[in-house]
């Protein structure tokens, strides 16, 4: 996997986060930031960096078994988190945000929930030839960069980005998982 391609994935991966740290934002437009902005991101960020890290630890662990089909595995899990995301963001398209105060334990757990397509993606990445330590510092810097990026815009402009940055991560990733499958086949 290239460097282009990682940062493309760590974007993509990011996508989540970056709609999370959005609606966020917006819901706390009204308060000023007290911080929140940064927690956010660090939290988002770190849970990034976390669960490709474990995926890929357990992913490398049978990789023996799977070698012979991952790169039908990469595209099958890529392809499906990007489906879902291109999904969530045509159904999110035109709700009502519901606000509630941030608190630390709704922090973590979005922070887990928005990374749990990185635990998937971590699978992924075991088969395939990359260095899993640039892989997830990219993906945690990424997403604490555009998760940071995400409060503001949510704090100025409202919720009216967060379907777009779904689906445009959703695509990336399906795109991605594409490429892996026709790389492996015609090779």
């Amino acid at each position: 996997m290239t460097l282009y391609e990682m940062i493309t994935l760590a974007i993509a991966l990011s996508m989540d986060a970056f709609a999370v740290a959005l609606c966020k934002g917006a819901c706390l437009s009204e308060l000023k930031d007290r911080g929140e902005s940064l927690a956010v991101a660090v939290t988002f960020g770190f849970y990034q960096a976390l669960m490709p890290l474990i995926g890929w630890f357990f992913g490398s662990r049978f990789k023996e078994y799977i070698e012979s089909v991952d790169h039908f595995i990469a595209f099958g899990l890529l392809g499906f988190i990007g489906i879902k995301l291109v999904y969530e963001a045509w159904k999110s398209r035109g709700e009502e945000l519901v606000c509630t105060p941030l608190h630390f334990m709704e922090l973590m757990l979005l922070g887990i929930a928005t990374s749990i397509d990185a635990l998937a993606a971590g699978i992924a990445l075991a088969v395939l030839d990359l260095n899993i330590w640039l892989a997830i510092l990219l993906i945690g810097c990424i997403t604490l960069a555009l998760s940071f990026i995400g409060f503001k815009l949510g704090k100025r402009y409202g919720i009216k980005l967060q379907s777009k940055a779904q689906l445009v991560g959703g695509l990336a990733l399906v795109i991605i998982g594409t490429k892996i499958l026709i790389e492996h086949l015609t090779a």
